[in-house]
C-alpha cells in the first residue's frame, strides 16, 4: 500500500471515529433535539400500541404532554428505535440514549465516506484525500453528525443524493440519469418528511443539471418527484397520522405553513440577508484556507472547474434564495457543506501536486496543511470541551441520582422537578430512573412551566428534589419551605460560561480539557497534553491560549424530610 492509499484509508476511517469521539465526549441533548430523542425513547419503553391507541399514547408517550409548536415527524424516531431494538436484545443495559444517536451518527458517517469514495473516481486520490482531510477537521458536521435534529436525518440523504450527482468518468451517460433520478428522488423524500426548505435545495440542484443538459424533464425530473412524493407522503403521513391520532397529518407541512407562512420563525430571532455567507458558512467550513486559496484554485484551473461549478453553483444559489427567510440558523443550511468543502479539495489538490513547481505553490501547501491541522485542533481541544460543558440539566440529573438512588430500595418513590434550563440542557427520559422502566420503583418528572402555578408554595410541597437555576427560582423554591420539609442545597453543576483567554504569564487551569481526556484517554492522555499546550503556548502561541470558563448553572435541591431518603 502507497503512503497516499495509507492516508486516504486512515482518513476514511477518521469520519465515523470522530464521530463517534464527539458523542462519547459530549453524550447530551439540547431542546432542539428533544423530539426525535423522547420519541425514539418512548417507543423502545413502551412499544407501538395496537389496542386502546389513543389512550396508551396520551398516558406513556412524551408528545401528547409536551406537543410542541408543530407537530414533527416520528419517521427518524422509530427508524432509529427499530435498529437500536436487536443490540438491546443483546445487552439489555446498553446505554440506550447513546445507542440511539450512534446509530443516527453513523449512518451519516457512512454517507460522508460513500461522497468520498465517488469524489475519489471523479477527481482523484489526492482530491479525495483533501476533502477528508477538511471535512475531518470541521467541527459542526462531526459534532451534529449524531443529534436527533430533523437536519441531521435528513443530512445523510442529501450528502447520498449529492453524492449520486457527482460525473464519474467510469459512468456511462444512461448510468448516470439513472444516478440522477435517485438522487433527485432522495431530496424529494427528505424534503417532505425531515425539512421543507429542502424544497429549494431540490429545484436548485434539478435546474442546474437541467440547463446542463444532464437530465431532461420526462425520463428523469418527473419520474424522481412522482416516486419521491409517493414514498415520502405514504410514509409520513401513514406514521406520523398514527402517532399523533390526526389523520391526515403532514408534519412537515404544518411546520412550513407555521415558520414561514405564517411568519412564527421570526419570533425565534432575525439576522441579515448576508448571515449564511458571512457567518454560518465560515463557521461550518472553519478553515478560512480551505475556501479562500481552495474553491478560487478550482475555478481557475481549466482540469478542475466543470467539478467545482457543478458542485458550488446549486448550493450558493440554494443559500441565496433561501437568505430571503428571516430567522436564520447554521442548520438550515449544513446540507450544503459536503459540496463546498469538495469544491475546496480539487484547488488544493493541485497545489499540492504541483509544490514542487512553483516556490508559491510550496508555500500555499505548507499553510494548506498548517491551518487544516489548526482547524482540528481548534474543534477537538477547544470546541469540542467547550461544547460537552453545556449540558448543565443531564450532569445535575446525574448529580441528583448519584446522591439519592443509593439510599433508597428498590421499591422507593420519589418526586422531581425539572426546572426549565435543566430540560433544555440534557435532561430526557432516557436519563429518568429506573433507566428501563421496569420494576416497582416509580420515581416521577414534573416539567411544569406556568409561572403562575410555581408561584404557589404548595406546588412545591409535592416533590422531593428540585433542580432549578440559582437566582430567583432558586429563592421561590428554597422560600416555599414549611413543616412539611426544609429546602436545602445538596449540589451546585456548573455549565459553560465562555472562553477564558489566557495572556502570558496566566497560569492555564483546563479543569474540562483535563476531564475530557481523562475520560477518553486516562491520565497519561491528560500528561501529553499538558505538556503539548504548554510547548504551544511557549513556542507557538507566546503564551497566549483560551480554555473554558465555568460558572454555576443549576442547584440540586433537597427536601430534609423525604421519606426512605
Amino acid at each position: 500500500m502507497s503512503g497516499r492509499d495509507a492516508v486516504y484509508v486512515l482518513l476514511l476511517a477518521a469520519v465515523p471515529a470522530l464521530i463517534l469521539l464527539h458523542l462519547v465526549v459530549a453524550p447530551y441533548t439540547k431542546v432542539e433535539e428533544s423530539f426525535h430523542i423522547q420519541a425514539a425513547h418512548d417507543i423502545l419503553a413502551y412499544g407501538i400500541p395496537t389496542r386502546n391507541v389513543s389512550e396508551r399514547f396520551r398516558a406513556d408517550y412524551d408528545h401528547f404532554t409536551f406537543p410542541g409548536a408543530v407537530p414533527r415527524t416520528f419517521v427518524g424516531a422509530a427508524l432509529l428505535a427499530g435498529l437500536a431494538r436487536p443490540f438491546i436484545w443483546l445487552q439489555d443495559n446498553v446505554d440506550r440514549q447513546l445507542l440511539i444517536r450512534a446509530i443516527l451518527g453513523l449512518f451519516n458517517a457512512v454517507s460522508l465516506l460513500s461522497f468520498a469514495r465517488s469524489l475519489r473516481r471523479t477527481a482523484g486520490k489526492t482530491t479525495a484525500v483533501w476533502y477528508l482531510l477538511f471535512q475531518s477537521s470541521q467541527f459542526h458536521v462531526l459534532y451534529y453528525a449524531s443529534r436527533t435534529l430533523s437536519n441531521m436525518f435528513a443530512f445523510g440523504m442529501t450528502t447520498l443524493a449529492l453524492r449520486y450527482l457527482l460525473q464519474e468518468p467510469s459512468i456511462s451517460t444512461a448510468a448516470y440519469r439513472s444516478r440522477a433520478r435517485l438522487s433527485l428522488c432522495l431530496l424529494t423524500v427528505a424534503g417532505i418528511i425531515f425539512r421543507s426548505e429542502l424544497a429549494i435545495f431540490l429545484a436548485t440542484n434539478t435546474i442546474f443539471l437541467l440547463v446542463t443538459r444532464r437530465i431532461s424533464i420526462l425520463r428523469e425530473i418527473i419520474p424522481a418527484g412522482i416516486v419521491g412524493l409517493a414514498i415520502g407522503l405514504t410514509t409520513t403521513v401513514f406514521v406520523d397520522s398514527f402517532f399523533w391520532q390526526r389523520f391526515p397529518l403532514w408534519p412537515e407541512f404544518e411546520a412550513f405553513k407555521f415558520n414561514v407562512i405564517h411568519g412564527q420563525a421570526s419570533a425565534w430571532g432575525v439576522d441579515p440577508w448576508y448571515f449564511y455567507f458571512v457567518n454560518a458558512v465560515p463557521r461550518l467550513l472553519l478553515n478560512p484556507l480551505a475556501y479562500l486559496v481552495g474553491i478560487p484554485t478550482s475555478l481557475v484551473q481549466p482540469a478542475t472547474r466543470s467539478l467545482a461549478i457543478s458542485l458550488l453553483v446549486p448550493s450558493l444559489v440554494f443559500l441565496a434564495i433561501y437568505s430571503a427567510q428571516p430567522h436564520k440558523e447554521w442548520r438550515f443550511i449544513i446540507y450544503t457543506i459536503p459540496a463546498l468543502t469538495a469544491a475546496c479539495a480539487p484547488g488544493a489538490s493541485y497545489i499540492w501536486t504541483h509544490r514542487t513547481k512553483s516556490i508559491i505553490y510550496h508555500l500555499l501547501s505548507l499553510a494548506l496543511l498548517a491551518s487544516t491541522l489548526a482547524s482540528f485542533a481548534v474543534s477537538t481541544f477547544v470546541l469540542l470541551p467547550a461544547s460537552s460543558a453545556n449540558y448543565p440539566g443531564a450532569h445535575a440529573l446525574h448529580a441528583l441520582h448519584n446522591h439519592a438512588i443509593p439510599h433508597v430500595d428498590k421499591t422507593s418513590n420519589a418526586s422531581v422537578y425539572l426546572g426549565n434550563l435543566a430540560c433544555q440542557t440534557g435532561v430526557t427520559r432516557f436519563l429518568q430512573y429506573p433507566a428501563t422502566h421496569s420494576g416497582p420503583s416509580a420515581w416521577s418528572y414534573d416539567k411544569t412551566e406556568s409561572p403562575v402555578v410555581k408561584s404557589d408554595p404548595a406546588f412545591w410541597s409535592q416533590f422531593d428534589y428540585a433542580l432549578v437555576e440559582p437566582g430567583e427560582e432558586a429563592e421561590l423554591v428554597l422560600s416555599s419551605s414549611s413543616e412539611a420539609g426544609k429546602w436545602q442545597p445538596i449540589d451546585a453543576v456548573s455549565g459553560f460560561a465562555g472562553l477564558r483567554v489566557l495572556r502570558p504569564g496566566d497560569e492555564a487551569v483546563g479543569n474540562v480539557e483535563g476531564n475530557l481526556l481523562a475520560y477518553v484517554l486516562g491520565d497519561k492522555g491528560v500528561e501529553v497534553w499538558t505538556k503539548g499546550r504548554e510547548l504551544a503556548r511557549r513556542l507557538v502561541t507566546r503564551g497566549w491560549w483560551a480554555e473554558v470558563r465555568m460558572e454555576n448553572k443549576i442547584l440540586v435541591l433537597k427536601r430534609a424530610k423525604v421519606e426512605n431518603a
